[in-house]
């Protein structure tokens, strides 16, 4: 049978636009992709990248007060919202031109519409044009959902912040996820009034009690009114903008509330199910290691399929899928030790096992300090930062390790790359510090604080 194309590629965002790249520019395979919204997907347009520029926005607040601790006259005036986000959209605008440059230039065609699978090899466009590939790869990503709460209509999610007409004067955050956190940091450090309510014990959960435990203490005293164990009970309409009764026994108006509680794969209406795709409970493609669908013909990579919702990784996926089915190197995607970083503030950054998770797995030691960081203590703050290893005490490898820190992420990067190769306690403790950092800790703590 002769296709249209080799590969076929439902989704502009990272994993999708990547394995497109790959496909046609390696492996000189004829390459179509389809986007119904705008290329680089949730990363580039609605996540990583314009939330980190509000990061580094809303910590000035903090870099002028300690300016003036190191004897520069400086003051602060009013954050002009306007102006950022007039930067913000250009900047996105010219990143969404790199990846449609970078399509064009590998011979790629693109279509600027919503793409539904007619049938194992046939993708069905929205105008109602049809094309057949040998392969189709679905890269859709995911999207946040409401939670089902009496009038969450009245409430936004992270894809609606970035096109605020105006800051407002108040924003109440429901969630305790990464998302949730981030953002109320940003908000408060915008000079935000910033509450947070979150229905768990303690915000971050899945990641190391240790860890989240001091960032929470740290959004606490850096001005945002974190209330744990709450959640909403009913919202209404309010000249002020939303009234909000908790399950604390409150009852405040916020001018906006942002649900910051789950996101869902985008597959509804793509046609998966009807052509044999096998779904999950949440609606995500089910895949083998190698990326493939129940379908032979289909594969899907990045947050449509639920396992590691991170863009480096749908890039690895798409990377992975390509070398399967297009240079003939079946390559199965590696998930284990993913170094990953929260922009919360203070940052974390985190790679391998928890300590709760290590422990159930086998008995460990743990290497852990929190002590106050040269440069925030001479400006007079009482910031804390955290250092912590778990190791295995059969090994000695280092299972774990967690940051909490100004520029942890960058710091867990290069962390993470001797953890992959299976340093040891001993390894790290071989490696001279760099001083005075923040970082030689990692390299310092000869006695373990705990063993399990």
């Amino acid at each position: 049978m002769t296709f249209d194309y080799d590969l076929f590629v439902i989704g502009g965002g990272s994993g999708g636009v990547r394995a497109a790249r790959v496909a046609a520019g390696e492996a000189g395979a004829r390459v179509a992709l389809a986007e119904e919204d705008r290329y680089g997907g949730t990363c580039v347009i609605r996540g990583c990248v314009p939330k980190k520029l509000m990061v580094f926005a809303s910590e000035y607040p903090a870099a002028f007060q300690d300016a003036r601790a190191y004897g520069w006259d400086v003051a602060a005036g009013g954050f002009d919202w306007q102006v950022f986000r007039g930067k913000l959209h250009a900047e996105l605008d010219r990143l969404e031109g790199i990846y449609r440059t970078i399509l064009k230039n590998n011979g790629v065609e693109t279509f600027d519409q919503r793409a539904r699978v007619a049938d194992p090899h046939t993708v069905e466009l929205a105008d109602g044009t049809r094309k057949t590939a040998r392969h189709i790869l679905i890269a859709t990503g995911g999207q946040p959902v409401l939670p089902g709460l009496p009038g969450d209509e009245l409430g936004i999610t992270s894809n609606d912040l970035f096109h605020l007409d105006d800051l407002p004067e108040s924003m109440l955050i429901v969630g305790g996820g990464y998302i949730a956190c981030e953002f109320a940091g940003i908000m408060n450090g915008l000079g935000v009034q910033t509450t947070q309510y979150y229905r768990g014990a303690q915000i971050l959960r899945g990641f190391d009690d240790e860890a989240r435990g001091l960032i929470c203490e740290e959004m606490c005293q850096n001005g945002i009114d974190v209330h744990l164990g709450t959640t909403i009970l009913e919202m209404k309409a309010d000249p002020g903008g939303v009234r909000v009764k908790a399950t604390n026994g409150t009852e405040r108006v916020f001018a906006k509330v942002l649900f910051a509680t789950g996101r869902v794969p985008n597959t509804d209406g793509l046609g998966l199910e009807e052509v044999g795709v096998e779904l999950g409970r949440k609606g995500e493609v089910i895949v083998d290691e190698y990326s493939q669908t129940a379908v032979p013909s289909i594969y899907a990579v990045g947050d449509v399929t639920d396992r590691v919702n991170l863009t480096p990784v749908a890039i690895r996926e798409g990377m992975a899928f390509v070398e399967t089915v297009f240079k003939g190197n079946p390559t199965p995607v590696d998930h284990a030790l993913i170094p990953t970083a929260i922009f919360t503030q203070p940052e974390f950054g985190t790679v391998g096992l928890s300590e709760e998770d290590a422990r159930e797995q086998e008995p460990i030691e743990v290497y852990s300090n929190s002590f106050r960081p040269m440069q925030t203590l001479f400006a007079g703050r009482n910031d804390r930062v955290l250092m912590k290893l778990v190791v295995s005490r059969k090994t000695r490898k280092v299972l774990g390790c967690h940051i909490v820190a100004p520029n942890a992420g960058e710091m867990i990067q290069l962390a993470g790359i001797a953890i992959k190769m299976g340093a040891t306690k001993e390894d790290f403790d071989r490696t001279v510090a760099v001083h005075p950092t923040m970082s030689e800790e990692i390299v310092t703590m000869r006695a373990p604080v705990r063993t399990a």
